[in-house]
């Protein structure tokens, strides 16, 4: 329910005040663009401008389910930071890299398809930033053992952590937020996305052996210094790592059983990471340290960002435009979908595809409610029947594998490439922007290519 007041207010904004909430919303989104300034800091000072400018008010800001801030994306967000942070101490990761090196007999192409593997499964259910952060650091030391270049290794995983993020809720932060607006769970994605994901990793192993197997040379005597490795010694904590490892898989198996057991993934993630801190017997003062607050930040920050832009109307007008273009209906948005892919890919590309699809999730509601309801709903409040109609269900998915797949194609495209592109300069093999488009674009354009396949026959034959 809308809180009082709500609705007249989105219907009756004028243009002064459009104008201001659009400026304001423009201005942030290129600044963010720019990367000139921090985008926590941007997005923070949008948000607050919004409320002082009257735009919202705080209660909207702070109390609305549908203009303002996303608690159930932020604290899932928080508690699985918590989760993966603890788990991370035990040393259980560094293990987990330095065995499949072994497995690959010290191979510099077979160790790289185990990482790629690896990260892609470890995105699906970590999430593709906590991942890479944990991956990358070691995939420096493995490729310094062999004197590797690590580069084409980083790039890999990258590309892997982005396509792997795709197939789950809370793998990559985009299916947060269209996960929330949709009112789609843990299963929505891994049955609808999963398969798909599955079809872009065998074609991603196949593109990274073509891209990369002539740079990745190493001699015997190397090879043999990866097989004397005693990654016994990378353990930390065994007792941690049973315990951190038990915890997380019960919390993956609720997020699957989430719709019998009447819970949002967000309270059975903080149920996880409260469950494991006390049995960790750690100091919560070190492990909240260790959360990225800055993007839990940005977060609430985009939400009131955007939830201004929706109060007084940009997205219904955007909607409107959607809907002239692609003329969906309430039997068929075939072209809707497909445009929604790739205008996603392409736009994910250019921004970074979290406040893209904070943006477009809204919009898609928007144009739900003209289609089925003539504007009769406010957009934000939609029945779960309209949501999850047999019509509009593929458009949400358009959207997620677009803005997911769409971040692969440049560096700023996607929260993991920032991060993985930071690691590496500081570590002195700095990735250009150009050179990650080389490898990027390809394999962006070639997922949504599939993506586009895996629609047509799965939802519209």
């Amino acid at each position: 329910m809308l809180i009082s007041g709500e609705v007249e207010h989105m219907a009756t904004a004028g243009p002064g005040i459009f104008w201001l909430a659009t400026l304001l919303f423009l201005l942030a989104y290129v600044v963010i663009l720019s990367e000139k300034i921090n985008k926590t800091k941007v997005a923070l000072a949008g948000a607050g401008l919004m409320i002082v400018l009257s735009v919202v008010s705080q209660q909207e800001a702070f109390y609305s389910e549908h203009l303002g801030v996303d608690y159930n994306v932020i604290f899932l967000l928080i508690f699985m930071m918590i989760l993966v942070g603890i788990t991370s101490q035990s040393g259980v990761f560094e293990w987990t890299a330095v065995k499949l090196a072994k497995l690959a007999k010290g191979n510099p192409m077979t160790i790289m398809i185990y990482f790629v593997i690896f990260t892609a499964v470890a995105s699906a259910f970590l999430d593709n930033v906590t991942t890479v952060l944990l991956v990358a650091p070691v995939t420096l030391f493995i490729c310094d053992e062999q004197e590797l270049d690590p580069t084409p290794f980083l790039i890999a995983e990258a590309l892997s952590s982005n396509i792997g993020g795709t197939a789950t809720l809370i793998g990559d932060p985009p299916n947060l937020l269209i996960g929330s607006k949709a009112q789609l769970g843990f299963n929505d994605f891994l049955f609808n996305l999963g398969p798909a994901v599955v079809v872009m990793m065998i074609a991603l192993l196949i593109t990274v052996r073509i891209f990369f197997a002539k740079k990745l040379v190493s001699d015997e005597a190397k090879r043999e210094r990866i097989m004397k490795m005693d990654e016994s010694k990378l353990i930390k904590d065994r007792s941690l790592v049973i315990k951190s490892c038990t915890v997380l898989g019960l919390t993956i198996l609720g997020f699957c059983l989430h719709d019998l057991v009447h819970l949002q993934p967000a309270t059975i993630a903080m149920m996880g990471a409260a469950a494991l801190l006390l049995i960790s017997k750690l100091d919560p003062h070190d492990i909240l340290k260790e959360v990225e607050w800055p993007t839990v930040f940005f977060f609430i920050g985009l939400f009131i960002l955007v939830g201004g832009v929706v109060k007084v109307g940009l997205i219904s007008e955007l909607s409107k435009f959607v809907i002239n273009v692609t003329h969906p209906t309430e039997d068929n948005m075939f072209t809707t979908s497909i445009v929604m892919l790739w205008f996603s890919g392409v736009a994910s590309a250019i921004v970074d595809n979290i406040p893209y699809v904070a943006t477009m999730s809204p919009l898609v509601q928007d144009m739900a409610n003209t289609v089925f309801h003539e504007g009769a709903h406010a957009a934000g409040a939609l029945p779960v029947e309209t949501l999850h109609h047999d019509v509009l269900s593929p458009v949400w998915w358009a959207l997620a594998l677009g803005s997911c797949l769409g971040g692969n194609g440049t560096a700023i495209g996607a929260s993991a490439n920032v991060i993985v592109l930071g690691i590496a300069e500081r570590n002195g093999h700095k990735i250009s922007f150009m050179k990650f488009a080389a490898y990027g674009l390809p394999v962006m354009i070639g997922t949504l290519i599939i993506s586009t396949a895996y629609i047509v026959l799965r939802y519209y034959t």
